[in-house]
């Protein structure tokens, strides 16, 4: 035995967790040897790597790595032993006495959160802090390690009541033995027999079996003429599924792998398996999940493509296979021509795995396609799980385009319960249109209510329903779909020709209205000139006094608060107030300017119309106390007269 005892405690948020995972996260204890397993076979995969690239590490022997699983019934202790990479003492204090990683809080917020111990389990998994599940079914945890190309080894014990002990050992072998001391078996609690031979069989076949790396566990035996003996058995299959022709793999065999890959316990909603031969030979299974991350759209949210290179593992997240847009897609890619000391950088410029990655890409959203045309019902709740983030691939991947519009499906006008694609827009399309009409907002009400809305609806025309807040940026990228152009109903001029009656306006009655308002227009714009460019009658309000819109090619409000919170700077845009030429305020506005256009009343009359307008959209007031001011002002002159 070394030296060096040191008491620690544990982190303030790591005490939290650890009092969720011991007494509410998981309703299925067994769990505990999955994560363990998984953490013993990461370590081997990271010692063999590294003994290929690491000359200090050329002597340690790797030529059988393996998982150990020792049970004692009469010291009522389960050890999980694996002989790969190990860890030094900083490496305990740094990973397990502290997690000291940026998403703790958020993790145990979403527990909190969480309705049912299902969901618990899978942000567990999520969050990589499934050592702490060993604290359910055992009173005192003892983990002994050994990093590879070190000397001394480190023990690190813990009740997982506050504070853990860590101390300098010698004589260790290299690698981490993880000795359970198990509570009592508990039926009522959930806590089975641990040292039961068949109980770990069970929990290893069902969680463990695709691990690649042999699971050992010594075993009663009867002999041929009755004698007991005691015998090694590997548990596990080591079957590496994408290596196998598809025919031959079950349906149970790809979930229980997406399972194990990903840790989430829903099955996926569609799975992509594949072989390329020829010049560059490579296996894949990929899968598309059945619902999303909590963290799809955190900042710190990986890839979930693994890389292996003729089965050996060589990293996670491996950005080069997947773009980011496709992020959610989990699986593995089994390369036969890289070098096993391939790096990530390397990987990002090597021509193959380029060519690799678009032929991948093809294929998800091939398999999206396929999902789309013949299975709507399911493809719709992959789209609600994942179209936001396959919107970004509008913005991101220009050599998908195409395929992605025609995977696009949005809310629109022609039904408050079903979405639409573009292609089912295009042939709903009243004859003559050639444009294809959207409106963004924050949300469907939002979007349906605004005065923008007005004259579509009452002339029969659909509008899509775009609320997601990558459509404000995607929807300026792409000039057209099927050669018909996208457009905003609150950008530019809109014409549609005629009046909310149907009947067509005539240039007579068009040059009539606009002399009519030629003394107002001017006065407005003047008026309003710090909040608006320019003040114009609409073609597009039926019921509503007045709007706001943009230029073509403005940014809109909406996009330009996304700028600023991301901390780019951005100029005020000014935008057009558009007024209804037959609301009765409009009207009366302009009898009353014709009568005076001095009446001092008449500026703040200018700036509720405007100020409306910008509430009807869901603006923000520059001034709201103002606002309510002139507001009140003159509701209370119009009851005193």
């Amino acid at each position: 035995m070394g030296s060096n005892v040191e008491t620690l405690e544990f982190q303030a948020e790591t005490r939290q967790l650890l009092r969720l995972v011991i007494h509410s996260i998981y309703s299925n204890k067994d769990i505990f040897l999955r994560e363990l397993i998984s953490n013993a076979s990461d370590a081997l995969d990271k010692l063999r790597l590294e003994s290929l690239t690491d000359s200090g590490l050329t002597g340690i022997d790797t030529s059988d790595l393996h998982i150990s699983l020792e049970i004692d019934a009469d010291a009522r202790t389960l050890t999980v032993r694996d002989n790969g990479i190990g860890m030094t003492r900083d490496d305990l204090v740094d990973l397990i006495g502290t997690i000291a990683k940026s998403g703790t809080a958020a993790l145990l917020e979403k527990i909190k959160e969480s309705k049912d111990a299902a969901t618990a389990e899978n942000l567990i998994g999520q969050f990589g802090v499934g050592f702490y599940s060993a604290f359910m079914v055992a009173d005192k945890v003892t983990l002994r390690t050994r990093r590879a190309g070190t000397d001394s080894g480190t023990q690190w014990e813990s009740d997982g009541e506050g504070t853990y002990a860590v101390q300098t050992v010698d004589g260790l072998p290299v690698g981490t033995s993880v000795t359970l001391h198990l509570k009592p078996a508990d039926s009522e609690d959930g806590l089975a027999d641990y040292l039961s031979e068949s109980k770990i069989r069970q929990i290893v076949k069902r969680y463990s079996d695709f691990i690649r790396w042999p699971i050992r566990m010594a075993a009663e035996h009867t002999g041929t003429e009755g004698e007991a003996a005691r015998e090694t058995d590997t548990l596990n299959s080591m079957k590496a599924l994408w290596a196998r022709p598809r025919a031959e793999v079950t349906e149970d065999e790809y979930n229980e792998f997406y399972q194990q890959i990903s840790h989430d316990w829903l099955p996926p909603a569609e799975t992509v398996h594949m072989r390329a031969e020829g010049t560059f030979e490579y296996e894949a299974l990929l899968f598309i999940p059945s619902q999303a991350p909590f963290d799809l759209f955190s900042r710190d949210t990986k890839p979930g493509v693994q890389l292996y290179v003729k089965r050996v593992f060589i990293m996670d997240d491996c950005e080069a296979l997947m773009p980011n847009y496709l992020r959610f897609v989990k699986g593995v890619v089994d390369a036969h021509d890289l070098s096993l000391n391939v790096s990530r950088e390397i990987l990002q410029h090597d021509r193959q795995i380029r060519g690799v990655r678009r032929r991948l890409v093809k294929k998800v959203l091939g398999a999206l396609k396929d999902m789309q045309s013949k299975d709507a019902e399911r493809y719709a709740k992959v789209w609600a799980q994942f179209g936001r983030a396959l919107k970004e691939g509008l913005v991101e991947d220009t050599d998908n385009t195409e395929t992605l519009l025609q995977l696009v499906s949005a809310a629109s006008t022609h039904d408050p319960d079903k979405t639409t694609t573009l292609r089912e827009y295009v042939e709903r399309m009243k004859d003559g249109q050639d444009t294809i009409y959207y409106l963004t907002g924050e949300s469907r009400a939002t979007v349906e209510n605004s005065p923008h809305m007005e004259a579509f609806a009452a002339k029969g025309y659909e509008v899509l329903i775009l609320t997601d807040p990558i459509d404000e940026v995607w929807v300026d990228q792409v000039p057209d779909f099927d050669g018909h152009r996208l457009q905003s109903i609150a950008k530019g001029q809109v014409d549609l020709d005629e009046s909310a009656d149907g009947e067509k306006e005539t240039d007579a009655e068009r040059a009539r209205r606009d002399q009519d308002f030629a003394a107002l227009l001017p006065w407005l714009t003047s008026t309003l000139s710090e909040q608006v460019k320019q003040v114009r009658l609409s073609s597009r309000l039926t019921t509503s006094a007045a709007c706001i819109v943009g230029d073509a090619h403005d940014v809109t409000p909406t996009l330009e608060k996304m700028y600023r919170a991301m901390g780019q700077q951005m100029p005020t845009v000014k935008r057009i107030l558009e007024l209804n030429p037959a609301h009765p305020l409009v009207t009366s506005l302009r009898a009353a300017h014709e009568a005076d256009a001095a009446d001092p009343a008449l500026a703040e009359i200018a700036e509720l119309i405007y100020g409306s307008a910008l509430l009807a959209e869901g603006g923000d007031l520059p001034d709201p106390a103002r606002f309510s001011r002139l507001l009140t002002d003159r509701l209370a002159h119009g009851l005193g007269n």
